[in-house]
């Protein structure tokens, strides 16, 4: 398939897990019923973002993929429109805790589970208490006719994220998030680096992002939304503000980004045998 398109949510998410998936759902079928293929949530959307702090009794929220009632609003809500979503939720496996999304075809099945490699750790953001480092290492799907790679907010600050997924074949990259405001700084406003990072891999790798965020105020917390579709050159397609709530839907030719990325001669132009330094300790 030479075109495809993809849809961006953004909303608000309270502490009323059914009310969530209810909201997400009436997003999801307002973007497939404007053509939508492939429909990225938010990062945790089943309630509120619960990193903020170190609760140990928030470990309760965790499933398994098989008993997540996220996973299977989405499982359900692919099937019933054909559409394919990657559905973010707090997973359990066994005595191991992960940031996780599970990859749902059109079907409504699960394809895989993707763990999000990079876990932050600072002022409300305190996820190393809660999740597990992930040990899927990145991966990348077949998904109408083309692949795509998910990756799972601070995961988007990572250049060799992208890099990586796009080596393994990627032509769409996804990123679900919950970010905002950071509490030791109230002066720092992160959005516009938050986009320009991301936009950055659109270019580096000459492929389309798209990426979703939450909005709203959480105990004290702000969620700035800004979620966006960036094209093969980095630029913005459509993007919102921190208030908007609704879809963002486009439709690329993915076999145009194809000549783009190699005219620009990007990955011919890699020197592997110089990048060790990349993956050693610092």
């Amino acid at each position: 398939m030479t075109k495809i398109s993809v849809a961006a949510l953004q909303l608000p998410l309270g502490g009323d897990e059914q009310e969530n998936l209810e909201a997400v759902g009436y997003l999801i079928a307002d973007a497939a019923g404007q053509g939508a293929q492939i429909i990225l949530p938010p990062e945790l959307f089943a309630g509120p973002y619960f990193c903020k702090t170190e609760v140990e009794a928030l470990f309760a929220l965790a499933k398994p993929v098989s008993e997540s009632a996220a996973v299977a609003a989405m499982q359900k809500l692919a099937r019933q429109l054909g559409v394919a979503i990657p559905a973010s939720f707090f997973e359990r496996d066994g005595n191991h805790y992960y940031n996780s999304i599970a990859m749902i075809g059109p079907d409504g099945e699960i394809i895989g589970v993707y763990r999000k490699s990079h876990i932050p750790d600072g002022p409300g953001y305190q996820e190393k208490f809660y999740f597990r480092p992930g040990n899927s290492g990145f991966k990348v799907w077949d998904m109408f006719g083309t692949r795509i790679g998910v990756g799972i907010c601070w995961d988007q600050w990572y250049p060799e994220t992208a890099r990586a997924m796009a080596l393994m074949g990627a032509e769409l990259l996804f990123f679900p998030t919950a970010i905002g405001s950071e509490p030791y700084d109230e002066e720092l406003d992160t959005s516009r680096m938050w986009r320009r990072a991301m936009q950055g891999h659109a270019v580096s790798n000459c492929m389309p992002i798209v990426a979703s965020n939450r909005i709203g105020m959480e105990d004290g917390q702000a969620f700035y939304g800004h979620s966006f579709i960036a094209n093969e050159w980095g630029d913005l397609v459509l993007e919102y503000g921190s208030e908007d709530i609704g879809t963002l839907v486009a439709t690329f030719d993915l076999e145009q980004a194809r000549t783009h990325r190699a005219g620009m001669g990007f990955f011919r132009d890699r020197r592997p045998e110089l990048y060790g330094r990349l993956v050693e300790d610092v």
